[in-house]
């Protein structure tokens, strides 16, 4: 059973396994992974919204790191409300 957590932003999410934090950053970069706990929609859906333009762009930290800034997110899910 999922218990839910309060975040910063009014952000929700269930109890993650595997060692991805449950608290969303103040600043900083967030990876797609820990990302997906905080938006609520798939891996598929991120990428279409970001190619749709309708969630911001990840930005490519290293050839194999690609993240999300925080600020940004937490500016998107502001405007959602």
């Amino acid at each position: 059973m999922a218990t839910a957590l309060s975040l910063n932003h009014n952000l929700s999410v269930p109890q993650p396994s595997r060692g991805i934090s449950a608290v969303m950053p103040s600043t900083g970069f967030i990876r797609e992974r820990q990302l997906l706990l905080f938006v609520g929609f798939s891996h598929a859906t991120l990428w279409r919204k970001v190619a749709e333009e309708s969630f911001p762009a990840p930005v490519k930290l290293s050839e194999r790191i690609t993240a999300w800034r925080v600020e940004d997110v937490c500016a998107w899910k502001d405007r959602q409300q």
